[in-house]
């Protein structure tokens, strides 16, 4: 099973890391690990937003049918809106960079304690435990 995960590889072409033995949690081959994944995730964003610029100022047309021009304008409103949730992304990528300078990356920002390899593959922009996010989203639901 340990070779057969080896052999994959998770966004943007990264291996899971498989950490020494012997090795200290966020050691400086961690972060540059995270680093690359966290900047390529960036660099993928980017590229998104330039496509979506170049569209719509390529298919700006001012149709004379209502139902054209409608349409048009619903997928432009979509796709903006998708860009605002990645423009938000791109943002907490940045902030979990300073972390990783700051060397405190991949540390619970509610408790301390470490977040943990694997949840920070599948969440590389993770600021809480899973504990901690689990009490979070409870206490959110409960809010209503």
């Amino acid at each position: 099973m340990a070779e057969a995960r080896a052999d994959e590889a998770n966004a943007f072409g990264f291996k899971p890391y498989e950490a020494g033995s012997e090795e200290e949690y966020m050691s400086p081959r961690q972060e540059e690990h995270f680093r690359g994944i966290l900047q390529a995730w960036k660099q993928s964003l980017m590229e998104e937003v330039d496509r979506t610029v170049h569209h719509m100022q390529d298919e700006a047309t001012n149709f004379p049918d209502p139902n054209d021009r409608a349409t048009q304008e619903s997928e432009f409103s979509l796709e903006l809106r998708t860009r605002d949730r990645e423009r938000k992304l791109i943002k907490k990528i940045d902030e979990a960079l300073d972390r990783i300078e700051e060397h405190e990356y991949g540390y619970c920002e509610a408790c301390g304690v470490e977040i943990g390899i694997r949840r920070l593959e599948a969440r590389p922009t993770a600021t809480l435990c899973i504990d901690c996010k689990t009490l979070d989203e409870i206490r959110e639901k409960q809010r209503g």
